[in-house]
């Protein structure tokens, strides 16, 4: 044991190794306990908020993309493996906000959040993705956590 002004510096090594150690497994404790994100396959809307969202759609949207989303012209559909593909890897977030900043065409950005929202359930329904028992939140960073997957893992 050395001893130098009153002070005991037993186990200074030790414990200064436990704390890096700790430090380390603080550090790397996201990579464990990460979980993988959800996807349009983990029914992350429900079937009040998709009927809401097809009331918003046939009012603002049907005239450009049709009453069955397949859209017409240079207006492009919303449903089926092209409108699936061109989302997949990206987030639900991403399509809420394409649809936020320019729909509907005539005057976008006139759709309130929650109504923005409804109407990606309803796409989302359309589209046989599943419904499951909460709603899509408003929020565009929650949204963002949510992966557009076309196939079924």
């Amino acid at each position: 044991m050395k001893e130098g002004r009153g002070v005991t510096t037993r186990g200074t090594r030790g414990t200064k190794t436990i704390l890096l150690c700790l430090l380390c497994f603080l550090w790397l404790l996201p990579l464990f306990s990460a979980q993988s994100p959800r996807t349009t396959w983990d029914g992350v809307f429900n079937e009040e908020q998709a009927k809401r969202g097809q009331a918003v759609f046939i009012d603002a949207c049907s005239n450009c993309h049709g009453r069955d989303l397949e859209g017409a012209d240079m207006t492009p559909g919303l449903t089926g493996a092209g409108f699936t593909s061109n989302w997949d890897g990206l987030t639900v977030g991403d399509l809420s906000e394409r649809i936020r900043i320019s729909m509907p065409l005539n005057s976008p950005g006139t759709l309130s959040r929650q109504q923005n929202t409804d109407v990606v359930a309803y796409i989302l329904r359309f589209n046989q993705f599943p419904a499951g028992k909460e709603e899509l939140p408003r929020e565009v960073q929650a949204l963002k956590q949510i992966l557009f997957k076309a196939a079924k893992p």
